[in-house]
Formats: C-alpha cells, sequence, structure tokens
C-alpha cells in the first residue's frame, strides 16, 4: 500500500522565499499532497471540468493580462469563481502588481495567496523538481551512500561486513559521504533513486571498537554531502569458497530498489582485499559502461569470440 506523502507550505515558502499576501492560517499547517502544478488560464476562461483544487495554481503573465481583458466587474467574476474552487495555493510570479480585489477574494475564500519575482517557467519548473523530492515514493535501508568519482554507490551487505569501514577509507581517499547505517531512498522520477540521511544521524558513523565519529568534524566539510543519485548498487559479502562469482563482468545484475532496477555487483569480501580501491574501479567502470564502453566485451572481440558462443567458463572466461 502506496503512502500518500505531504509538505508543509511554510517549506515551499521559505525555500523560494515567497512573499506572502494572504494566508488563512499558520502556514505549518497547510501541506500540499501532490507534485502537480497549474497554470490556470482555461479557469480563467471558465472551465473547470478537471480542476484539481490539491494543485498549486500558478499565475504568470499571461492569466493576468487575460484577465486585463475584461471589464473590472467581469473580471472580479472571474476571479471569484476560480478561488471559489479553494486551490491549496496560488503564487503570483514576475512580481506583478496585483489589486486589492485579489487581497480581498482571497481573504474571502480562505485560500494562501503569494508572489515570486522569479519568471513563470523558471519557478513553475523549480517547484517541481522540490515538490518530486519532497513528496517522492521512499523507503529506508540497512547501508552505506558514498559518491566515488561523481558516482553514486549504494553499499548493502549484512551488519558487519566492513560497509563502514570502507566508507571511512573512501573518505581519507577524497570521496564523499552521504548517509551510514540507514540511507533514506527517495524516487524522484521514473529513471532515477536519490539517497539521503535522516537528519538525526547525518554524517555520523559507527565504527566497531571507536565508536561514533563526525565525518564532517574529522575529515572536513567536503568530505559529507547531503543528496546523491544512486548509480550503482554494491553487495558486500563474506566470501564464499562454494559460491562462483563473476569474474568477467558480462552479467548485467540489477537491483530492484521502488521499482527501479539499479545495475549492482556483489562483491566478496575477504581479508586481504582492499575493498575501497575495488570499489574505486568498480566506480570507474560504471561510469565507462554508460559512455558505451564494456572491458569485458572488448576483451572477447579481441579474442575473436562472438557473442553467440556458449558463455562458460571453459569457452569465455580466458583467465
Amino acid at each position: 500500500m502506496r503512502t500518500n506523502y505531504t509538505i508543509a507550505l511554510e517549506k515551499i515558502i521559505s525555500e523560494f522565499s515567497l512573499e506572502i499576501l494572504n494566508m488563512p492560517s499558520a502556514p505549518e499547517k497547510i501541506m500540499i499532497s501532490t507534485t502537480e502544478v497549474n497554470r490556470p488560464g482555461l479557469h480563467m476562461a471558465g472551465y473547470f471540468e478537471f480542476f484539481d483544487e490539491k494543485r498549486i495554481q500558478i499565475i504568470g503573465k499571461s492569466e493576468q493580462s487575460f484577465l486585463l481583458r475584461f471589464t473590472p466587474e467581469k473580471a472580479e467574476s472571474r476571479l471569484r469563481e476560480f478561488f471559489s474552487r479553494k486551490p491549496s495555493a496560488v503564487v503570483i510570479c514576475r512580481n506583478l502588481q496585483v489589486s486589492d480585489m485579489y487581497r480581498e477574494i482571497a481573504e474571502e475564500y480562505g485560500v494562501p495567496l503569494m508572489r515570486t519575482t522569479e519568471s513563470t517557467s523558471d519557478f513553475t519548473s523549480a517547484l517541481i523538481a522540490f515538490l518530486n523530492l519532497n513528496l517522492a515514493p521512499r523507503v529506508t535501508r540497512h547501508g552505506v551512500l558514498v559518491e566515488v568519482y561523481g558516482e553514486g554507490i549504494l553499499l548493502l551487505g549484512e551488519s558487519g561486513v566492513g560497509k563502514s569501514e570502507t566508507a571511512i577509507e573512501l573518505i581519507k581517499r577524497g570521496h564523499r559521504l552521504i548517509a551510514d547505517d540507514a540511507v533514506e531512498i527517495r524516487r524522484v522520477s521514473n529513471k532515477s533513486l536519490v539517497g539521503t540521511a535522516p537528519d538525526n544521524i547525518r554524517h555520523f558513523i559507527e565504527l566497531r571498537g571507536i565508536g561514533i565519529i563526525n565525518a564532517s568534524r574529522i575529515f572536513g566539510t567536503g568530505a559529507v554531502k547531503i543528496t546523491e543519485k544512486i548509480d550503482l548498487v554494491i553487495n558486500l559479502e563474506i566470501w564464499d569458497v562454494n559460491k562462483v562469482y563473476d569474474r568477467m563482468g558480462l552479467e548485467n545484475q540489477t537491483t530492484n530498489i521502488l521499482g527501479l532496477d539499479i545495475p549492482s555487483l556483489t562483491i566478496p569480501v575477504k581479508p586481504g582485499r582492499n575493498l575501497a580501491v575495488i570499489i574505486e574501479v568498480a566506480a570507474m567502470n560504471s561510469r565507462q559502461k554508460k559512455l558505451g564502453y564494456n572491458a569485458a566485451q572488448d576483451l572477447l572481440k579481441r579474442l575473436g569470440m562472438t557473442d553467440d558462443e556458449e558463455n562458460t567458463d571453459e569457452k569465455v572466461n580466458p583467465f
């Protein structure tokens, strides 16, 4: 069952520095529940067939100039019809001047009315991105999220496998920590996931034998980051001698998170393996694959092996 998330109007006002023209109640108590916004051109013309009062309504120069074509009495009638539908909030862009009639009608129907200096297009795109992030479906996973060479790497594995120690080594090598222990993952679009840390444990790392440390305080603010897109999932597991691990990299493994299949790898852990270096190489190799280069396929081509040959250790793996 999908959870419906909300965000307080107060956060939107703070994020975009909106000027308040009318606020019927405390903005922290007014909740926005949809990522969709609307420009009410058709509604100003009287068409309310598919009007969604949950959407934030954005008024720009086009809507304003449309109303100016009418007599004051007709314009007031159109505005009353629009505000009587009680939209969740109305934002006027480009710092357009509004008459007292706007404020009076908004106050009469209890509709939040705000204004921004941003252009209509810029504000609309920024608002949609902000709402997509804050209202996105989300899940919390036990793991570590780091940025390595610009790639968001989500480390998963059983407790004690060495995720936090690997994160410390990566930080020392110049990479950045986003979250340790609990990673809050949000699906911000149909193609991407973004991870962050819960506010109360952000930038803290637990190291067995040492305790809790603050990565930002020890390594500096350049060693941490608030959010990062998840490009690759790496599953760390204790080396199993009876398990056959992928040695060529021809298999396209994925991990499904919130309905999206994210490229993934399984890396066995045993004493002597430098996990930080391995993860660095995995990040660089992931970037090369996204750019269209696959080293394993290149090697097979150089060895004269075709794609339709049987994929067995004896025939494909030259090592």
